[in-house]
């Protein structure tokens, strides 16, 4: 476990290196990264090299002992390069180019693009691929950020009916497989075929998944050519990439695959803001962050990252991109810090070293003020570092708990959402919520994932339902709570012949017979339960455990497995979960939303989200015998303790 920062040594005068190197050095900072922007001091002119600046600045941060990702600096392409081939710009739905300015103007499916990026990042790996100094590199910077996913260029046209034909082989396959008798919409050929934009009313659903995958699948193709140079010249470095929270517009374990070191870039205030949370919420949790928010990421990028992860960007203060930025309450920043560590981090690294006095982020906060004077969070930072050393050799072990996550799941919800407001991503940090009220440790998987030695699998948005899926859950014996709308596609985005659940009929006896969304405000009364949202029609010889006053289930049961009709209240889960833990022997809690546990190896960690103190005595029995290492058992607010478990 270290801490690490984001350093940018071309906005500096040089005279300034040696002595930030040192300062970070003294406050505790292990890491660096740095480059990921710096193409153009690089490159100022086609194939004129200034590799001077960069050579002293690893040079001076490898002398302060500091260890640096290197970032390829290929999210922004600077203006010569756009000049010359002005065909590496993405294109918005509006045929629109992007212009130059900003940063992430390109298409992904641009071949000319790849080629420019395959040489950067080439001549970069051969001059530094072997220096001392560099311990990892990071791809590109936060892929998809600003919307840069989707490009409708020629490029992208091109490369969508490539991906299509070898999909799909014939043409008549691809025709029955979108349902395309449907309104007329057969294709003779794939050349026939455009990306789904611009359409008159709502485009084929089979069509917009398809270039849904397409281009996560491009993302992976663009970043793989950068991949393969950097292990072909920096044997042994970990290769990286950022991504971001609150983002899932490609596939994050596709790309994963490919790399060593899942990171992500933590911003828990502008999430905040940002997110579906009541107003009421974003209130009280105005300078800390939603105590569950965060930490899915955390789990998430785990998953992603097959137990390797980090944090490389970790909000410091105010941010300058949210809707309103306030800045964290005292203390925050090191519970943030904090927490990734309790989830696994290898290394939290702040964003940025100094604020800077120019240009799109000055409002952006960092350690250190524009005038070089150390910010609120330094001090923090400071106190980690000297905390780490309480809980040295904290391994990452299994949870009890499995959550499934499937980012084609995400797409097909915001495709066919049916409600208004059936957010997948809620619907998937509701159910980790509910785990974590309990005060249990959770795992964010793919439902590739191996899933032995679970206790209870989550399964909030499993709209496609993989051949072998249930076999599996099956045979690892775990407890399975499967949330609406399980199974209700094929891959094909149709029906299932036997209707909803389809292949997970497997686990429970039911099906569904049709579904409603229901208006904001209306409200189905289940016994205790509040009904929201969404309600299924479900036909099964199986017995409800709970029903709606018009007679309607909603929670159908097994020996193994929970099947969730409707959108569930937080009463309903946590009533499931609780049944379903006590019956399995997992000690459960009942934390208030503003304290969360997570374990590490030997150590329990409780973070306090709320800004008044807690006391765990209160929320945990014998909290004030526990073998402390960091703090006690009364929390100040922002507070961290953190204690070896017997």
């Amino acid at each position: 476990m270290k801490l690490g920062v984001c350093y940018y040594p071309e906005h500096w005068p040089e005279a300034m290196w040696a002595e930030d190197a040192k300062r970070m050095a003294e406050i505790g900072i292990r890491q660096v990264r740095i480059g990921e922007f710096a193409w153009s001091r690089i490159e100022p002119s086609p194939g004129i090299f200034e590799w001077g600046w960069l050579d002293r600045a690893i040079e001076t941060l490898h002398q302060a002992g500091l260890h640096i990702v290197l970032g390829t600096p290929t999210a922004t392409p600077p203006k010569w390069l756009i000049d010359a081939h002005p065909d590496v710009l993405a294109v918005d739905a509006h045929g629109r180019p992007r212009h130059f300015g900003s940063r992430r103007h390109y298409c992904f499916s641009s071949l000319t693009y790849r080629a420019e990026c395959a040489r950067i990042v080439e001549v970069l790996a051969r001059r530094y691929g072997n220096h001392p100094a560099i311990a990892a590199w990071q791809t590109d910077n936060e892929y998809g950020c600003h919307d840069t996913i989707i490009s409708y260029s020629n490029a992208a046209r091109a490369g969508f009916r490539t991906w299509l034909a070898a999909k799909y082989s014939q043409i008549d396959a691809l025709n029955t497989a979108w349902g395309n008798v449907f309104w007329s919409m057969e294709y003779r050929s794939f050349d026939e075929i455009d990306p789904p934009v611009e359409t008159v009313t709502e485009a084929n659903p089979a069509h917009r998944q398809d270039w849904a995958r397409f281009a996560s699948d491009e993302v992976a193709a663009f970043d793989r050519v950068q991949t393969d140079i950097l292990r072909a010249h920096s044997p042994g470095r970990d290769v990286l990439h950022n991504y971001m929270g609150m983002f899932t517009a490609f596939d994050h374990f596709k790309l994963g695959e490919q790399l060593d070191v899942a990171a992500w870039d933590s911003y828990p205030l502008g999430f905040l803001e940002q997110a579906w949370w009541p107003e009421a919420t974003k209130e009280r949790f105005l300078r800390q962050g939603h105590p569950d928010f965060t930490a899915f990421h955390h789990d998430l990028y785990r998953g992603v990252g097959r137990g390797r992860w980090q944090v490389i960007e970790q909000q410091p203060g105010p941010v300058n991109w949210a809707p309103w930025n306030p800045a964290p309450l005292p203390g925050m920043v090191r519970a943030w810090t904090w927490e990734a560590l309790a989830h696994g981090a290898e290394c939290v690294s702040y964003f940025r070293w100094r604020q800077a006095p120019f240009a799109q982020e000055q409002m952006h906060a960092g350690l250190l003020r524009p005038d070089s004077v150390e910010a609120e969070a330094a001090g923090e930072a400071r106190q980690v570092a000297a905390e780490l050393a309480a809980v040295a050799g904290a391994t990452t072990t299994k949870a009890p708990v499995a959550l499934l996550f499937d980012y084609e799941a995400i797409w097909a919800s915001q495709i066919q959402p049916q409600g208004k407001d059936y957010r997948g991503l809620e619907l998937l940090i509701h159910f980790y919520s509910a785990a974590r009220r309990l005060g249990l440790s959770v795992d964010v998987v793919h439902p590739s994932a191996e899933l032995s030695g679970y206790q209870l699998i989550l399964c909030p948005l499993q709209i496609f339902w993989p051949e072998g899926l249930s076999a599996k859950i099956k045979a690892s014996g775990a407890v399975c709570v499967l949330g609406p709308r399980t199974g209700s596609k094929t891959d094909d985005f149709q029906i299932p012949a036997n209707l909803a659940p389809g292949l997970a009929q497997e686990l429970i006896p039911l099906v569904v017979g049709r579904v409603e969304s229901l208006r904001p405000g209306h409200v189905e009364q289940a016994g205790p339960y509040k009904v929201t949202r969404w309600l299924e029609h479900i036909q099964s010889d199986l017995v409800p455990e709970a029903y709606t006053a018009s007679g309607h289930g909603i929670w159908y049961q097994t020996d193994k497995v929970d099947y969730l009709a409707c959108w569930p209240e937080a009463e309903l889960l946590d009533a499931v979960l609780r049944r379903r833990c006590e019956a399995l022997g997992l000690a459960t809690l009942s934390l208030p939303d503003g304290l969360r546990l997570r374990q590490r190896g030997a150590f329990m960690f409780a973070i306090n989200y709320e800004a008044e103190p807690l006391d765990l005595c209160d929320h945990i029995l014998g909290a004030d015998s526990l073998d402390y290492v960091i703090g006690g058992p009364d929390l100040p607010a922002a507070g961290v303790a953190a204690w070896r478990i017997n």
